[in-house]
């Protein structure tokens, strides 16, 4: 893969693809005047100036810092919110081609505002075959499990009503040189041709282990197990077979990692368990036409409605702690009577306290004129793909995960497919996993597809009928292996290759420590940058949204002094003046049986 070398240069605001929070306006509620960020032509534009005063300033508009913005202004502080650059999400956005190709230049020349990556590789072979805003690129991508704490703040702060959703059901193992759908529901179990008996009834005995795993006689047994790999508990206790095991770690419990211990993976297994059947037969979803980016915007509507400003274009230079005084690139200055929160990536020139890049993530992200289809359930666009340990040609000591995004995601156009691998090896070796991986994902897409030139006639043995009516293949091992000899007649078109390099100080299966943003007030002065600053962290290498809501929580405590009225709003007050003008948005609601109403409405 070879870089494509680009000017620094940052696109205009022209240079960006419609959110969902555009296409759903926010209802203003009669709280003070605010500077609606720059999302809608309905709306006003960004003031060229800022104010001269704020209660925080908050630099960066990743997820983390949207959500903190959002609970802030809606508690009553005077939230001034920046970003260095012209579009929202920082390190969390989803951009375009342009976007992209601007941003690769900027990582490698290491423009101030895009620290915390590296090493950024640009391919694209058939540049007049993209038109960049039919595209939506996440830096980060991420998958939202039904049961998390950062769907019911979507739903607790309204946040959703600028969203939609769509759900993701199938995950696949890679196995034996092929791909496999992970059986995880009874029927899918009792059903699976390929399990004996006996690794059925094991299974089911697991399964039902973890689902009751926070009763007090189970929690006690764990606690002989909490220093036992996750791997040997179950080898051991359920005596599964390798590829049982790297199913129930990898895939169903994403584990980035070989060392998880049971009490983590347990909460990773319980975690997918626990979100079948709320919203329907799923347990993941996805935001339309982009992830964490569209997540960020959607936050950041909320923030301006209750009073916080906005700008973009603007960096933080320098700050004063002695005086508060925020210094900005273009000379403009800003009071700060209270705190200034931080993303890593614009930190100022004066900074000393930037959370350490102590872990790696690297990425590859992939267009495919192809639409995949073969790997979704009947009506989604979207899968999750799973490499264990030691199941790629380069022996990969780290499992590569893959999450693969179809047109009806909004992301990219009919008949392409966008694919996020990810892994936290290290270095060349973690480039080599990651081709290693894309080269199988294009042998098995080629294999299994029904353009390739070969028919594969399936009996009632092959299939399942599903409760809904509709039929799904048992198992797509049997179809990989069928298709090993064969050379398929189509060759894989790529239309875009990006490959970088990520730093966090978040470890690999874990979340955010309050001791991040406690050290530079045990450390520092009162009148010190590194206490005046609090610096949020890089995203770190999980693909779902856990350990968001509990750093946007940290954060917001450091400054509040307590998380008590974290997004603790009444709505109600405002409800008969909103319900007019929200008619024909989303519906109002209060509760998860409300809103799973209009989720399966959406779905």
């Amino acid at each position: 893969m070879s870089a494509t070398v680009e000017s620094s240069r940052k696109p205009s605001m022209a240079e960006r693809r419609p959110s969902m929070a555009e296409r759903r306006p926010s209802v203003q509620t009669g709280r003070r005047p605010s500077v609606i960020p720059h999302l809608a032509g309905i709306e006003d534009p960004v003031l060229p100036t800022i104010p001269d005063q704020c209660d925080v300033l908050i630099c960066g508009t990743g997820l983390v810092e949207s959500i903190l913005a959002a609970a802030l202004a809606w508690q009553g502080s005077n939230v001034l919110h920046v970003d260095s650059n012209p579009y929202y999400g920082d390190t969390s956005s989803t951009l375009t081609i342009e976007q992209i190709k601007a941003w690769c230049a900027n990582v490698n020349l290491n423009t101030p505002g895009f620290q915390g990556f590296s090493k950024a590789l640009l391919y694209i072979p058939r540049p007049d075959q993209l038109n960049s805003r039919d595209y939506s690129i996440d830096l980060t991508p991420r998958i939202m499990f039904v049961k998390s704490d950062l769907l019911s703040l979507l739903i607790k702060s309204r946040v959703y009503r600028y969203l939609e959703f769509q759900s993701i059901s199938n995950f696949h193992t890679f196995e034996n040189d092929s791909f496999g759908k992970m059986s995880s529901s009874k029927e899918e179990i009792f059903t699976d041709q390929s399990l004996s008996l006996a690794t059925k009834r094991q299974l089911m005995k697991f399964m039902k282990f973890v689902l009751e795993s926070e009763s007090a006689h189970i929690a006690k047994e764990l606690e002989h197990y909490k220093s036992t790999p996750f791997t040997d508990f179950i080898k051991e206790k359920y005596k599964l077979a390798p590829a049982q095991i790297n199913e129930l770690c990898y895939t169903l419990g994403l584990s980035p990692t070989p060392n998880i211990l049971t009490i983590e993976g347990i909460s990773r297994i319980r975690r997918y368990l626990s979100s079948f059947d709320v919203y329907g037969t799923f347990p993941v979803l996805y935001s339309k036409f982009g992830g964490p980016g569209e997540l960020s915007q959607g936050f950041c509507r909320s923030a301006a409605v209750a009073g916080a400003t906005y700008k973009l274009d603007s960096q933080l230079q320098s700050y004063d702690s002695k005086d508060k005084i925020a210094t900005f690139t273009d000379g403009s200055k800003v009071k700060v009577t209270e705190r200034l929160v931080c993303s890593p990536s614009q930190a100022p020139d004066n900074a000393q306290n930037v959370p350490e890049k102590k872990y790696e993530v690297t990425r590859l992200i992939t267009i495919v004129k192809k639409s995949c289809k073969e790997w979704f359930f009947e009506g989604e666009s979207a899968a999750v793909v799973v490499f264990p340990p030691k199941t790629l040609p380069s022996n990969n000591v780290y499992p590569v995960q893959v999450i693969i995004m179809g047109s009806g995601s909004g992301c990219c156009p009919q008949g392409q497919c966008i694919w996020y691998l990810s892994t936290v090896e290290n270095g060349e070796k973690a480039r080599r996993d990651l081709e290693e991986g894309l080269s199988k994902l294009e042998e098995s897409i080629l294999r299994e597809s029904e353009d390739s030139g070969f028919d594969v006639e399936l009996t009632d043995e092959d299939v399942v009928s599903r409760p809904d009516g509709s039929i799904s293949v048992i198992n797509s091992v049997k179809l990989g292996k069928s298709f090993k000899e064969f050379v398929p007649q189509e060759k894989l078109t790529y239309l875009f290759k990006l490959m970088f390099t990520q730093y966090t100080s978040v470890e690999p299966f874990g979340v955010v420590n309050e001791n991040v943003f406690k050290k530079a007030l045990k450390e520092g002065t009162e009148n010190s940058v590194d206490y005046q600053i609090l610096y949020s962290n890089m995203p770190s290498a999980e693909i779902s949204y856990d350990g968001i809501v509990t750093e946007a929580k940290l954060l917001y405590s450091t400054i509040v002094g307590s998380d008590d009225d974290f997004f603790d709003v009444d709505f109600e007050d405002d409800e008969e003046d909103t319900l007019a003008a929200a008619r024909n948005d989303s519906a109002i609601v209060d509760d998860d049986d409300e809103f799973k109403d209009e989720m399966d409405f959406e779905l």
